[in-house]
């Protein structure tokens, strides 16, 4: 798999992690300012397999490693790829590479879960012990954590105050973007072949590459910069009335990409020009740092705990066939199966929809969110723990700065709104193509008009909704 690798003087090393790019990045940039350098990036299947990672996302990540490659290769950097089956092997095989490389440095952008930060405290203190200097830098996150902090120094647990102070700090320290590292030398050290590396990390494993995917999420820093550059200079005016909207081109679509650090969030942020009417999108940033920066403050959300402390004392229901219709788009609510099916064939669900269809999971079927939380990051290309565990505890209730337990939305009700016309639910069931519009938001209408083909509606919104309010009040008594 691997190639010889020939020791230059003063190679510096840069280990890739979510952040699959060449501008714009921070340990590249600074480990370009001292000589050589050598990157790589570090496979471990079976720990991405613990963290649900989706198969499409993996199939992202080496496309996208694809093109890094070819990035790189423009500026004189060869691209290792090294195997780990999970994170504990890690720090051992960069103490190797670093040995026969003969590098003393080596830069990386730190990531904030708990495993990934042990990983990095278990690297650095081996390298360091062997008299490798480590260098981690604030790279994915407009705003780093710790740095938001509330009238007491802590961390906000609003979303809205978090943000007045979140924009006061950008407006008053605009983030700075780093250029392309200048090209070096041609490198005696060849890169590694990347489908050779992920065959032999999957070969128990079939992870599909799908042309209708590919199509829709091409992979590299240019596919993500040409998508962003498309968004601010034509869309973004439009973000605030369209981003609603299904069945309309209203958002960016540049989740996958942030996921991954194809792009960088301050490349997304000083891209949208205040006069084109951009605050709502730039929102949508906000909330990303907030996520991230309340899993920083509440390592224990990493672990699979409510926010709301009181909320495990909610007794779900069992997870049975209900969870399965409801996973395969055949709830018999057109618009959560919409969304629902959007996921299984695109990889990808509009935000609507996405809040939508898990409050109709935890509060109409009042199922654990956990399961819904599980399902999405294994299927989504964009899986995001921090954005996926905040989004699902905003749904369910459990969260900070969560949505009310009253305030439950109506799937016909939020179509009427969201899809009036019925472009959207009819794109994903076809098997409604045929119906009116007035049937696909009314129950009684549907139930009337559906095909055969076409499940009955599995529970009744008005008693589980009544439900669900019970249950989560009987926890402030």
């Amino acid at each position: 798999m691997t190639k010889p690798i020939s020791k230059t003087k003063d190679t510096s090393l840069v280990w890739f992690r979510n952040d699959l790019r060449t501008s714009d990045n921070t340990a590249l940039w600074n480990a370009s300012q001292h000589g050589p350098v050598i990157a790589v990036f570090i496979l471990t299947p079976e720990q991405w397999q613990s963290h649900d990672m989706a198969d499409l996302k993996v199939d992202f990540i080496k496309r996208s490693l694809h093109s890094l490659e070819a990035e790189l290769s423009t500026l004189g950097i060869p691209l290792l790829v090294r195997l780990c089956p999970d994170y504990s092997s890690v720090p051992d095989t960069l103490a190797i590479l670093a040995r026969e490389t003969g590098t003393k440095k080596i830069f990386w952008n730190q990531e904030y879960l708990l495993n990934e930060i042990d990983r990095d405290n278990q690297t650095r203190s081996l390298l360091e012990s062997e008299g490798i200097q480590c260098n981690c830098y604030e790279d994915s996150l407009i705003i780093p954590p710790g740095q938001v902090k509330n009238g007491s120094g802590g961390m906000y647990k609003v979303f809205t105050p978090f943000y007045r102070n979140w924009s006061e700090q950008v407006q008053s320290f605009p983030p700075e973007l780093l250029h392309l590292p200048k090209k070096q030398a041609a490198p005696s050290t060849k890169s590694d072949d990347i489908e050779e590396c992920f065959d032999l990390a999957y070969r128990n494993l079939t992870i599909p590459s799908n042309p209708a995917i590919n199509s829709l999420w091409p992979a590299g820093e240019k596919a993500a910069r040409n998508r962003l550059d498309a968004f601010t200079n034509e869309d973004v005016g439009d973000y605030s009335t369209l981003r609603d909207n299904p069945a309309m081109e209203g958002t960016s679509s540049l989740s996958p990409y942030l996921s991954i650090g194809a792009i960088s969030a301050r490349q997304c942020l000083l891209s949208a020009e205040p006069g084109k009417n951009s605050e709502p999108w730039i929102r949508q940033l906000a909330w990303r740092d907030f996520y991230n920066h309340l899993v920083c403050a509440y390592p224990d959300m990493v672990k699979g705990e409510p926010f709301q402390k009181k909320t495990n004392h909610i007794q779900w229901r069992p997870c049975g066939t209900d969870f399965q219709a409801w996973a395969q788009g055949m709830t018999g609510q057109p618009f959560v199966d919409a969304g629902m099916r959007q996921l299984i064939q695109t990889g990808w669900m509009h935000n609507r929809l996405r809040m939508i269809t898990a409050m109709f999971l935890t509060k109409n079927l009042f199922i654990d969110w956990h399961f819904g939380e599980k399902h999405f990051m294994q299927n989504l290309i964009d899986g995001d723990f921090a954005l996926n565990n905040g989004g699902w505890q905003w749904s369910a209730s459990t969260g900070t700065d969560a949505a009310p337990y009253f305030r439950i939305f109506n799937p016909f009700s939020q179509s009427q709104r969201f899809d009036p016309t019925g472009s959207y639910i009819r794109t994903y069931v076809p098997e409604l193509k045929n119906l009116s519009d007035a049937a696909l938001h009314n129950p009684l209408k549907l139930a009337k008009e559906k095909p055969q083909d076409y499940p009955s509606l599995i529970v009744d919104l008005k008693i589980s909704r009544a439900s669900a309010i019970e249950a989560f009040s009987s926890l402030t008594k």
